[in-house]
């Protein structure tokens, strides 16, 4: 998890975005959007729904998803055809079917 609790300049930086280009396309002031990337402002439900529509993700994302680990499950996801996602979706309601025990 990123030490403040959140991915925004993550998704920010993911997308090719400055703070002043995204700041402007939410409608808000740079200096509140570095606040809040530095974790010395909280994010709000209106900020997050704001920026998930300009960084093209869910609001949720923005909170538990750092797009920028090539090894996180998302990242995997993300770069599958759709029949190897099936193929996961497979692997995973077997995994756990069975379990881990054995």
């Amino acid at each position: 998890m990123s030490k403040v609790g959140h991915y925004i300049r993550e998704w920010r930086e993911f997308r090719g975005l400055t703070q002043v280009q995204l700041a402007e396309r939410i409608g808000i002031d740079k200096s509140y959007l570095s606040k809040i990337e530095n974790g010395k402002r909280r994010y709000d439900q209106p900020f997050l729904e704001a920026a998930a529509v300009v960084l093209q993700c869910a609001p949720a994302d923005l909170i538990i998803r750092n797009p920028l680990d090539p090894d996180g499950i998302w990242s995997i996801w993300d770069d599958l055809e759709p029949a190897a996602r099936q193929q996961v979706v497979a692997i995973a309601k077997t995994f756990k079917r069975t379990g881990t025990d054995g």
